[in-house]
This record gives structure tokens, C-alpha cells and sequence, in this order.
């Protein structure tokens, strides 16, 4: 009894803190504050040693809003365009396979990585195959987890100010206008969740966001499901999902911390670098819009882009879909790039 109180404080004190992030950055008129504010809350709270808890139902049931309302926008017109994806896909394996190249013989150079342990920091992204994976073959899951959560935190912090400052935010209201029913809305959480649990015994990643975003497309295609979720169930989810980053960050030595987060943030820089270029060639190549492409290719966490396409209005199943398929990639390259040489 006295562990699951803890628990439940701990929670508590997360989502307050979080909520309490959000309302300062939605002061400040900082983009995507809810997302943003609660992740840098959270995060300097987990940095100082304050307990901190999210539980798993809680993180799956934001996934699942999350996914509702990106597959909410997905309109006929919009599968029309659907056909320009296999050659973007075609790109972002390339930025992929060279940034980790890249970002691994540099971190073996500079932090004297073993070639393993700089691949698994160079994944931009799929945090629990890489943790599973580095615990399965004895890497330093801290410095590990500080690297990768360093990389996630950044980008969900530049990536807004960044697209909204530079391009704005198209204003573009991708949602429908219309509120979608209770009954609606729960058969469709009751259909992704069940969808969710099949794609997980498939190893499908970001599978109750991505199984979200199947049933309420289909649901929306198909006018079986119309209109969206209320704007505080979607703005509750962005807070979570903010927090969610935050408690990525705990506590632990000095070395580690100083050396995960350095990694974290030579990885972050290569791989955003070569990410823009791949995204300048797909913008001149398909004529699509330069920040739809950019915040489809930046290496930041699934749920995290797509949320922050959706607030700025720009099309969050083109940014969810690339950054699924860099999931599915990277399934299949980092245990190659994780080899040693013979």
C-alpha cells in the first residue's frame, strides 16, 4: 500500500508540474507550450532528484488520443497525395543510414565509444528497442538513456520556435470543426487499443499511436466516426506527452550525466544537419512544403513531430508516416551497425 501511494504522489506531482510548465510557456506565447512547457518542467524536476512516475496506461491512453486526432485529419484529398511518400521514404532511408554512419565513427572518436555502444547512441529514435537492445548486450543503459533523451528534449524544444518563426504556423485548421461523439470516440479507443495489442505481438513500433491512426482514418473515410476530440482532451494529451519526455531525465553521477547528454547532443546536431538536407532535396524534388518536409524528417520522437505538426498546422499523417517508417529502419539497421569488426 505505502509503494502504490508513492506511486500515485509521484504521478501527481508529475502532472502538476507539467501542467504548471505549460501555463508558463503558453504565457510566454512559446510554441506548442503545452508539449514544450511541460517537457522542461518535468525535466529540470527529474534532473534535481524529485520523484517522478508515469505510468504505462496512462502513456498509452495519450498515444491513443494523440492517434485519434492525427487520424481525424486524414481526408480523401489527402490520400491523393499520398503518392509523392515512396520517394520522400526513399530519402529519409538515406539521411538515416549516413547520419548514423556519421554520428557513430564520430562518437567512437570523440567519447571512445565502443562501435555498439556509438550505435545504439546514434539511433535517432525507437528508444525501447535501443534500451532493450543495449541491456540484452550490457551497455551503460544511463549514458545511453541520457544521449537519447537529450536528442528527444532538444528537438521538441527547437523544432516549433523554429517552424513557427521562420515559416509561421500555417494556421491551417487540419481537424474538423465539428466535436466527435462519446460513443464514437470510445468505439474507436476500443478498436485501437484492441489493434494496438496485435501490432505489439507483431513488434510493430509506436503501435498504439500508429493503430490510433488506422481506425480513426478509416473511421473518418468512411464517415463511421466524424468530427474530432475536444480541444482539453487533445491539449491534456500534449501535457502528458510533454511529461513523458521529462521523466526520461533522472538523476544519476556526474560522468554519466555530463557524457550522455554531450553524446546526446553531437548525435542531435549531425543528424538535424543531414536531415535539412534531405529535406531540401525532397522540397525541390516533389514541390512539397520545406516545414511539412523538415518536421517529417527531424530525428525527434514519433509522437512528439507528429503532435507538433498537428498544432502548427501542417499534415500530421505525411509527419507521423516518415517517422514511423524511420522506426521501421531502424529495426532492421542497428543491428548491423551494432557488429563488431571481425
Amino acid at each position: 500500500m505505502g509503494q502504490a501511494m508513492q506511486q500515485w504522489r509521484a504521478l501527481a506531482v508529475t502532472l502538476v508540474l507539467g501542467a504548471l510548465g505549460a501555463g508558463v510557456f503558453s504565457l510566454i506565447g512559446f510554441p506548442v507550450a503545452p508539449l514544450t512547457g511541460a517537457a522542461v518542467a518535468v525535466s529540470l524536476a527529474g534532473l534535481a532528484g524529485v520523484a517522478l512516475a508515469l505510468p504505462d496506461w496512462l502513456r498509452n491512453l495519450t498515444f491513443l488520443t494523440l492517434g485519434i486526432n492525427i487520424g481525424s485529419s486524414v481526408t480523401p484529398e489527402l490520400l491523393t497525395t499520398a503518392a509523392q511518400w515512396p520517394g520522400s521514404f526513399a530519402v529519409l532511408a538515406l539521411t538515416l543510414v549516413a547520419s548514423m554512419l556519421i554520428c557513430r565513427r564520430v562518437l567512437q572518436r570523440l567519447f571512445g565509444f565502443e562501435r555498439g555502444m556509438a550505435a545504439l547512441c546514434s539511433a535517432p529514435g525507437h528508444l525501447s528497442y535501443v534500451l532493450s537492445l543495449a541491456a540484452d548486450t550490457g551497455r551503460d543503459l544511463a549514458v545511453l538513456s541520457i544521449a537519447q533523451s537529450t536528442r528527444v528534449l532538444v528537438l521538441t524544444l527547437i523544432v516549433p520556435p523554429l517552424i513557427a518563426g521562420v515559416f509561421g504556423a500555417t494556421g491551417a485548421q487540419v481537424l474538423p470543426e465539428a466535436l466527435m461523439s462519446w460513443p464514437h470516440a470510445l468505439a474507436l479507443y476500443a478498436l485501437a487499443a484492441a489493434l494496438a495489442i496485435v501490432m505489439i505481438r507483431l513488434r510493430i513500433p509506436a503501435a498504439y499511436l500508429l493503430a490510433a491512426m488506422v481506425i480513426s482514418a478509416l473511421g473518418h473515410l468512411g464517415e463511421l466516426a466524424p468530427g474530432r476530440l475536444p480541444s482539453w482532451a487533445s491539449t491534456s494529451a500534449l501535457v502528458v506527452m510533454g511529461a513523458l519526455i521529462g521523466t526520461r531525465f533522472h538523476a544519476t553521477n556526474r560522468a554519466q550525466l555530463i557524457q550522455g547528454f554531450l553524446a546526446g547532443l553531437v548525435v542531435t546536431s549531425i543528424t538535424l544537419g543531414i536531415a535539412v538536407l534531405g529535406a531540401l532535396g525532397v522540397m525541390a524534388w516533389f514541390d512539397l512544403p520545406l516545414s511539412l518536409v523538415l518536421v517529417a524528417f527531424a530525428p525527434g520522437g514519433v509522437e512528439a513531430m507528429a503532435a507538433i505538426a498537428l498544432q502548427l498546422g501542417l499534415d500530421p499523417p505525411f509527419v507521423a508516416g516518415h517517422h514511423v517508417m524511420r522506426l521501421m529502419i531502424l529495426s532492421l539497421l542497428l543491428p548491423l551497425l551494432m557488429r563488431q569488426r571481425p
